[in-house]
């Protein structure tokens, strides 16, 4: 999630690795501004995957490329409707606090992201990517001199360990699980219950750091996508002497270019520069502006409309994570000066309605199926931006994935893109199900959720069911429909891969060996054959690999059916006048908040 372009001549290890395929193209819009159609289609996302490349020391030496014309000085505005879901890298596993992550966390790679959206994996407070030997199964990281936290102490190895340990600790919950269960299996958790806090550790068989300036992981499987893992927000540096366990999520040390200066839960966040930060050091990052001011109370409809407007402190603004508002989109798109300054791209997310496995009235794959026949997935495209916010899903995979197959729809919805209530009705006859069942559906308070919510409440109903729609707070959405023991039947939840390999989707959203408290793995499906196909395509090289993933992917979708596809999603957000350098982010999706700067400081 941390882009910028590639300096000419800088040296770079090319690695196409077992599912190391990467999001690539879609920057700013330069198409025309005329009200045409322009939004993204599926062709740009098949555009967007080509090799990543892993770069050695000197395509990971700072300072990163200067943006062509940025100015110092001023401070961004930043609208979001609430607040972000975490602060503490170890929790950090959603895209706004994954956002977030680029402006204050550093970790040990990075990725690097040129003006057309080709990625390089970097070190970051590493020397480089990382040395593999062995197979991939061993990994060495040298750390860079002079990488320091705001308080001026420097980050040695010893850092590294506490920050990949106090993942085992069970409060964390919410944050990536790859590199622990590399390590230690599904059940990590067993392998250090404390984390390092009792002052126990991982063994050097498995952890090692031999000196201040070497890390080194040892793994049992070839690991060859570690330095993507490592890159994630998750996996951010968590200074041992700065833990406060629990408490670090509201108050986290900085390592990046910002610092968080105030912050009044609910309302506002406030992010200074950083003096400690060494822009020698980092190939990535820059400090133009002076800070960042969140405002976290600002509605999508509202930040739409004060972007379109653009007066006042609206022309320092950007939309953080939220896209244009749907209702406001087609002034959005037909005035040229207003589409001008827009972002678009193709997204790596799938919606889906996820069913609770666990729950009786989901026990029954006709209920599963006949639901799924009933949703009205263009009513759902409609009401999150029509074209310029999503496409029609056939199944969970997304377009962005390699080997994305535009065919795949088992369930006939480009056919029926309205749905087919007739033969979801049937369906419920076949399983028994009486007139009037009760079904509890989850959703978040945003215009997206309350929007959904209304649409599948209304298609649930015209078949028989009466629907409690329950309402969760945005923050904690996610971290309440990922409790095992949650009191729902069925939820809306959007996933897109962590780097672009089936294996970051299937793995951690249908893999039954990883069902626990704050998984992914919304549904709780633990199927036996889906398990052994996720085990087996982990082992195997690239192209054996994409059969093995089809197949476990056709088996999820035709065979079990945990959760519905209702739609692709894409990305179109709006900036300020005054904001120079902004451009779509095909890593993280979102505008490239590294590039930033203000025309007019």
């Amino acid at each position: 999630m941390k882009p910028i372009r590639t300096r000419t001549g800088r040296a770079m290890a090319v690695a196409v690795v077992a599912g190391s395929l990467a999001l690539t193209g879609c920057s700013n819009d330069s198409g025309s501004n005329d009200g045409k159609d322009n939004s993204k289609s599926k062709d740009d996302a098949a555009a967007q995957s080509t090799p990543v490349a892993y770069g050695d020391a000197k395509a990971s030496q700072g300072p990163a490329e200067e943006v062509a014309g940025a100015k110092p000085g001023g401070v961004i505005n930043v609208y979001q409707q609430s607040d972000l879901t975490h602060m503490d890298p170890g929790q950090i596993y959603v895209s706004d606090a994954g956002q977030f992550a680029n402006l204050i966390h550093r970790g040990l790679t990075n990725f690097q992201e040129d003006a057309k959206g080709n990625l390089t994996v970097v070190g970051d407070v590493a020397t480089d990517s990382g040395k593999a030997s062995d197979g991939n199964k061993t990994w060495t990281y040298t750390l860079k001199d002079g990488v320091k936290d705001q308080y001026g102490d420097e980050i040695t190895s010893a850092d590294v360990r506490h920050t990949i340990e106090r993942q085992y600790a069970k409060f964390i919950f919410d944050g990536p699980l790859y590199v622990q269960n590399w390590l230690s299996g599904p059940k990590y958790r067993e392998a250090l219950p404390d984390g390092p806090f009792k002052g126990k550790h991982l063994p050097d068989s498995v952890l090692e750091t031999p000196d201040d300036k070497t890390v080194v992981f040892h793994f049992k499987e070839p690991q060859p996508d570690l330095p993507q893992a490592l890159a994630m927000a998750g996996y951010s540096i968590v200074p041992e002497k700065r833990d406060t366990k629990e408490k670090y999520d509201k108050a986290p040390a900085s390592l990046g270019p910002y610092k968080l200066s105030e912050y009044k839960p609910g309302k506002s966040l406030t992010l200074v520069k950083n003096d400690q930060w060494d822009p020698k050091t980092d190939s990535v990052r820059h400090q133009y502006v002076n800070g960042y001011q969140f405002t976290n109370t600002v509605d999508q409809a509202s930040q739409t409309k004060r972007l379109i407007a653009d007066q006042g402190e609206a022309k320092n603004a950007i939309q953080f994570t939220d896209p244009v508002d749907s209702a406001q989109m087609s002034t959005v798109i037909t005035n040229p000066a207003t589409k001008k300054r827009t972002i678009q791209g193709y997204q790596p997310y799938v919606w889906q309605l996820s069913f609770n496995l666990d729950s009786p009235n989901m026990k029954d794959k006709k209920v599963r199926d006949a639901i799924t026949y009933a949703i009205p997935n263009q009513s759902m495209v409609q009401a999150d931006g029509g074209r310029y916010g999503g496409e029609i899903a056939g199944g969970l995979m997304a377009p962005t994935l390699p080997g994305f197959d535009p065919k795949y729809d088992p369930f006939g919805k480009l056919k029926k893109p309205n749905g087919d209530p007739e033969k979801a009705k049937q369906l419920l006859k076949e399983a028994g199900v009486k007139e009037g069942t009760k079904l509890s559906y989850a959703y978040s308070n945003t215009p997206r959720g309350q929007a959904q919510m209304v649409i599948i409440k209304d298609a649930l109903k015209k078949i028989g069911y009466s629907v409690q729609a329950k309402e969760i707070d945005r923050a904690t959405f996610y971290e309440q429909v990922g409790k095992l023991k949650n009191p729902y039947d069925l939820y809306m939840t959007g996933w897109g891969q962590d780097w672009p390999s089936p294996s970051t989707v299937i793995t951690p959203v249908y893999d039954g060996t990883q069902v626990a408290d704050g998984s992914p793995n919304y549904s709780h499906i633990n199927d036996k054959q889906v398990n052994a196909l996720i085990k087996k395509a982990l082992t195997q090289q690239p192209e054996e690999a994409a059969k093995t993933w089809e197949e476990a992917h056709h088996r999820i979708v035709e065979e079990i059916n945990p959760a519905a596809p209702v739609y692709y999603s894409k990305q179109i957000q709006l900036y300020g006048s005054n904001i120079g350098g902004a451009k779509y982010s095909t890593e993280s999706s979102y505008i490239d908040i590294n590039d930033l700067y203000l025309k007019k400081p």
